[in-house]
């Protein structure tokens, strides 16, 4: 068994769980550690919420019901926005970890 940001990809994965995994994943990157200069967890968190959702809508994609399609363009488009950030190696990282869970996407 392995956890996923959240998610064991040992059981049936859904494009809501995905979508979550990536949520989570792009807090961990981005704004758990307080890069905002904000100290406060949920506002941080709800900072990196608001990308990722802005991301689905920026590729036509649907935030809330998402199909694998939203969450590989997502993928990319989340990809394109970090590397003002993060170092190449990282953001791949990040994105071989999501990618595990939407190979298991029907």
């Amino acid at each position: 068994m392995s956890i996923i940001y959240g998610i064991d990809d040992q059981k049936i994965i859904t494009p809501l769980m995905v979508r979550d995994a990536m949520l989570e994943c792009f807090y961990q990157a981005h704004c758990e550690a307080s890069s905002l200069g904000i100290d406060d967890a949920s506002v941080n968190r709800e900072y990196c919420h608001e990308i990722v959702r802005k991301m689905f809508s920026n590729i036509g994609g649907n935030f809330d019901q998402p199909t694998k399609q939203d969450i590989l363009k997502a993928i990319e488009a989340l990809k394109t926005f970090s590397q003002s950030f993060r170092k190449p190696e990282i953001i791949k990282k990040h994105v071989v970890e999501i990618m595990k869970l939407v190979d298991k996407l029907k």
